[in-house]
This record gives structure tokens, sequence and C-alpha cells, in this order.
């Protein structure tokens, strides 16, 4: 007897989208649940650093030979776009820091290619947004730092909180995530940026959005949304075959 199987001729054609991010990534599941069926992740590290998570190791993650092998070790599978897939490591030069790690990347062979504080950017650009409060897990030299980066970029950053952790950043729970962001919420902000890729942000934003009345974005949420449009998958004003995620998200559903 020959039997019948309901899986056709297997999923189809799928966008692939790199990530490069740092070694003490923990949060993989957090980014695939931004991605619709279609498009699949490609991950790859950079060398671990045995340091804590202060300013020096994340110019020391800042590491173009590093980062530019990493989009070469997954260029076999030809992605549509990559992400450097990390806050700190991105915005620790400022702006020109970021341009240039991208440009990095698109030397290493990758057609597209974006930091995640170049994907907060346009994230806030695609919301019309330029007055934000700001919440980290970081010590206060790294949450400065990125303050400098969004004065650096023309924004206006009206509060502040951080958490002061200098490691294992990926076991705050969602409680203290929630509180952070709530604490750091003020009534001038347009919107809240969650800092970190290491940060699970991913079942608090859309319920955080609805209580506070206003976007609040994430590290990870950024990055997914700037890699599905660079990939294609994700163009804003037109209608798509894909069914996205998080539509409680105001930037999936308002910049999609």
């Amino acid at each position: 007897m020959e039997y019948e199987f309901g899986w056709g001729d297997g999923p189809g054609e799928q966008v692939g989208i790199g990530i490069v991010c740092p070694f003490d990534m923990a949060l993989d599941r957090e980014l695939w649940r931004w991605m619709p069926d279609g498009v699949s992740l490609h991950f790859t590290r950079t060398g671990f650093i045995d340091a804590p998570v202060d300013v020096d190791m994340c110019k020391d993650l800042n590491n173009h030979a590093e980062i530019a092998a990493a989009v070469r070790a997954i260029s076999a599978v030809r992605p549509s776009a990559y992400a450097y897939a990390c806050a700190s490591g991105s915005f620790v030069y400022g702006i020109s820091g970021a341009v240039e790690l991208s440009n990095c990347m698109m030397g290493a062979g990758a057609q597209r290619a974006v930091t995640t504080s170049e994907a907060l950017l346009r994230a806030l650009d695609a919301l019309g947004i330029s007055r934000i409060a700001v919440a980290t897990p970081y010590t206060n030299a790294l949450t400065g730092l990125l303050c400098d980066f969004l004065a650096q970029a023309g924004r206006s950053v009206v509060a502040q909180a951080g958490l002061g952790r200098d490691h294992d950043i990926w076991t705050i729970p969602y409680s203290v995530t929630a509180d952070l962001i709530r604490g750091a919420d003020h009534p001038d902000a347009d919107a809240i940026f969650v800092s970190c890729t290491n940060l699970w942000t991913y079942d608090v934003l859309g319920a955080l959005e609805a209580e506070l009345g206003k976007p609040v974005l994430s590290a990870n949420q950024v990055t997914a949304w700037a890699t599905l449009v660079d990939a294609g998958v994700l163009s804003p004003g037109i209608t798509h075959s894909y069914a996205v995620p998080a539509a409680d998200q105001s930037l999936f559903a308002r910049a999609a």
C-alpha cells in the first residue's frame, strides 16, 4: 500500500536572512518569533570574549575582521539580507561606527546589511518619532553611549533608565523588563526603546504599548523588522503575501 502524506514538495522557496551576533547571544529563538513562514534565519557568532558587558567589551565586539569572516561563513546559503544583531556593539563608536560596520559586512559580500543601531534609526523614521525614552539593562556608561548615539542622529532622549547589569542579561525575567520600561516612560516621549538583543522582550511589547499608549521598540524587534524590509518581505504601503507575526506591535502594524 502506498501512503499519501500531506507534506507536498516541502516548505517551498525560503527567503534567507543572515544574522551575525556576539558570542553570548542567547535569544536566537526570540528573533525567530518575528519571522513569517517562508523566512529562514542563518546565525553565526563572533569569537568568545571573557569580560563583563561594559564599554571595553563592546568596543572589542566591534571587530571588523571577525564580523567580515562571519558574513563569509554564511554566504554559501545566499542570504537576501544580513544584520549585525548587537545594539551596544554597533552604537559604541557612534553613527560613523555603525555605518562603517554595515559597510564592512557589505564589503565581505552581503548584498544588504544593517546593524541593530541603524535598524533603530530606520524604525524611528518609519514611525515619525523624534523624542524617545531609553530603557537598557546596561551600566550607566553604556546607556550614556546609546543616548549619545541617538543625539548624533538628531533624536531627543527625554528620559532613560538602566539596570546596571554587566553579565547574564538573557536571564532577566519579563517582569523586571516590564518594570524597567514603565520606569523609563516620560510624558514627552513619543516612544520607548528597549536596548540589548540579549534581553527578552517579544511578549511584553504589545501589552505595554496598550498600557502606555505609545510605541515600545526593542533591539531584536527593530533588527527583525529592518532585515525583513531589506529582504523584500515587508514593503511599506504594499500588500504582501506573508502572514507577519506581532501585529499588536506598532512597528509591524504601522510600518509594514
